[in-house]
């Protein structure tokens, strides 16, 4: 078996003791961000699998729009990710 050569860990164990591989990260090709891809890149950098600029530039992210998901997860969790809830999550 043969190993791609990556910067940083392969994996990380997050607070709740479940494992995420960069395997566990979207492919470089997502177009269509649902809630629970973007829950993804968001764990991956806030626990060190991924840095944050390899994250913006793998996935052709804006940093404003990658630091609203940070932001709706910390404020709300994972499901104020979700496009049909915005409504409920938006801060007055």
């Amino acid at each position: 078996m043969f190993l791609k050569k990556v910067d940083g860990p392969r994996a990380v164990t997050l607070p709740d003791g479940t494992v995420m591989t960069r395997a566990d990260l979207p492919p470089e090709t997502t177009r269509r961000w649902v809630a629970s891809r973007k829950a993804a890149v968001v764990r991956g950098v806030l626990y060190g699998l991924i840095p944050q600029s390899e994250a913006l530039r793998r996935y052709g992210l804006s940093e404003e729009e990658f630091r609203a998901w940070v932001s709706a997860v910390a404020d709300f969790g994972e499901d104020a990710l979700k496009a049909t809830r915005l409504k409920d999550y938006r801060k007055s």
